[in-house]
């Protein structure tokens, strides 16, 4: 492991309020945002869509590194060049979703486990010489009734635990992604419980297995109400909330938070962002890895027709930039309609 090399591209990975784009969509939900915009679902549309959204001019002013999909590292764009070359020609750090998804908890009713262990560090180390830099692995935790129970919350952490020790033997960053799902009808204390009890036994967990903290980014959820809800939060209390979990929790050589945007609209993803950001006593940096809340509005504008693609690059663009704002703490709602 070279502790060196891991801290200074993730120092890099959130330096100069840029954030980390988020394209790495399984098949199955590439599959479901295609359909709902009645886009042909195939290899060649994938492709055509990655790619533009990889050549939108000014992109990597605002974004700082991608997360692609193992299909879409091994693409090349229109220009025939692959795509972490492409990336890397433009400044972008090329990254890779190494999990295989979150799979039904065996005993635990509506919870649910990632897998992607097995062979992983294999799987590492063609990832590198395809041009990863960084990987990152999803562990999903829900809020109901009854859950999460405490056997769910540790078991997803010890395989992100794992997973992140995998990635730093290969000097690739693990992005840590411990999302506490926005979906139900808690309230946003609820949230905080869970959130903070999740993000304590993650870290706990990633230090008993020697995972160097200053070679990661966490990607956290925000805390948030329930999205069903009745009584939803204000954003001065949504960035309140977020940042005593991470000072509760998060050591102070871990060199950024880069937030999910979790279901958030835009508009709120951003602005939730840039409150957080106004309480500018924080030890990391903060920033931003959207995927949905970046891309929707150039998917819908693009719809599978290249000829759309200039117009489409020019949406993704202006809301890396607004996000950008964000993560210095200068957007504001007005900028929206600019």
């Amino acid at each position: 492991m070279n502790v060196k090399k891991l801290n200074e591209t993730a120092k890099e990975m959130v330096a100069n309020c840029k954030g980390i784009l988020a394209i790495d969509e399984s098949h199955g939900t590439c599959k479901k945002r295609f359909e709902s915009l009645n886009i042909p679902v195939n290899e060649e549309n994938r492709r055509s869509y990655r790619d533009m959204l990889i050549t939108a001019e000014s992109l990597s002013n605002f974004i700082s590194g991608a997360i692609l999909f193992d299909e879409t590292i091994q693409q090349k764009t229109s220009d025939n060049i692959s795509f972490p070359e492409h990336m890397k020609k433009i400044g972008i750090i090329p990254g890779i979703k190494v999990d295989a998804g979150a799979k039904n908890f065996s005993c635990h009713p509506n919870e649910k486990i990632t897998e992607g262990l097995d062979g992983l560090a294999e799987r590492m180390l063609k990832y590198k010489e395809l041009g990863a830099r960084f990987a990152k692995w999803r562990a999903v935790i829900t809020i109901d009734n009854s859950i999460p129970s405490d056997a769910c919350i540790i078991a997803n952490a010890h395989a992100l635990a794992r997973y992140a020790s995998i990635c730093q033997e290969a000097d690739i960053v693990p992005i840590v992604e411990p999302e506490v799902l926005m979906d139900g009808n808690h309230d946003i204390l609820k949230c905080f419980d869970v959130t903070n009890k999740t993000q304590s036994i993650v870290f706990e967990t990633l230090d008993k297995l020697d995972v160097n903290f200053s070679g990661i980014i966490l990607k956290p959820n925000m805390i948030t109400s329930g999205s069903n809800c009745e009584d939803q939060a204000s954003t001065e209390q949504i960035a309140e909330l977020t940042i005593k979990c991470l000072a509760n929790n998060v050591p102070k050589d871990v060199p950024g938070i880069a937030f999910l945007s979790g279901g958030q609209s835009d508009e709120n993803a951003s602005n939730n962002l840039n409150s957080i950001n106004m309480i500018n006593n924080n030890p990391w940096k903060v920033t931003f890895s959207y995927g949905r809340a970046l891309q929707l509005e150039a998917m819908k504008k693009w719809s599978g027709n290249n000829n759309n693609n200039l117009e489409a690059q020019k949406i993704i663009a202006k809301r890396a930039y607004l996000n950008s704002l964000a993560a210095c703490g200068k957007y504001s709602l007005e900028l929206e309609n600019s």
